[in-house]
């Protein structure tokens, strides 16, 4: 552990795992605000924290199973030519999942859904967090998978991920009242969540779509966003008009 500890090249690697773990925990931070948004006011708080610890030890969990992380890659189905592994299989069901959730979302914004028509009451405190825990599940394998591409030691990847949740767990709250604050930005979120599903599906079909480009389009559309609320913030209640 001392020779880890003084060890260069492995605190590069637990930086750089750290901030991408980060990164990759955004798209699950987002969807957990949205989903405990439906809650009542007091539960969501503990809905977030419940959400984000059942990512902690999901992430724990799969990083103790490399060994079988990285057997899930081979094929166990094939249906018309096309070989399935359990990992496809699993990135198929979360990206479907998720576009279905995302679109779901979206209509509700649409239709002009609002708690007062009752949409929160119909969401119960374990509904909400048995959709976070299979997007969890969704997220920690490419997050296991991320860590055991960049570091070497069990160690590093564990202290890396453990570090990223808290970190996430302390912005929870605050990206949450964003959303809440800022009707327009929980669309564009829901609009990132339809794009992350269709990227999921895209894998799960053996069509990999580099993360580069679907941050770049996330990072381009959050300033437009980002210009559009300095825009009203400074014209004042008469911009929205």
């Amino acid at each position: 552990m001392l020779e880890l500890l003084t060890n260069p090249a492995v605190w590069a690697s637990f930086l750089t795992l750290t901030v991408l773990e980060i990164v990759l925990g955004v798209d699950n931070v987002i969807f957990i605000s949205i989903a405990a948004a439906r809650l009542p006011e007091g539960q969501r708080a503990r809905a977030r924290f419940i959400g984000l610890s059942g990512a902690l030890v999901l992430r724990v969990a799969l990083l103790f199973s490399i060994s079988y992380i990285i057997g899930l890659s081979a094929p166990v189905l094939t249906v018309a030519g096309f070989e399935a592994s359990w990992r496809d299989i699993i990135l198929l069901a979360g990206g479907l999942f998720l576009i279905w959730k995302a679109a779901t979302e979206i209509f509700a914004e649409v239709e002009g859904e609002t708690r007062a028509n009752g949409s929160a009451a119909k969401a119960t405190l374990l509904a909400v967090i048995a959709q976070i825990m299979v997007l969890d599940l969704i997220f920690s394998l490419d997050s296991v998978i991320t860590a055991v591409g960049i570091a070497d030691h069990l160690e590093v990847m564990v202290a890396a991920v453990t570090v990223a949740i808290v970190i996430m767990m302390l912005a929870a709250e605050s990206i949450s009242g964003f959303i809440e604050r800022h009707p327009s930005t929980k669309m564009l979120a829901l609009a990132f969540l339809f794009m992350v599903g269709m990227a999921l599906v895209a894998d799960g079909m053996h069509h990999h779509i580099e993360r580069g480009f679907i941050y770049a389009a996330m990072v381009f559309a959050g300033g437009v966003e980002g210009l559009n609320l300095w825009r009203q913030k400074r014209r004042g209640p008469k911009a929205v008009h």
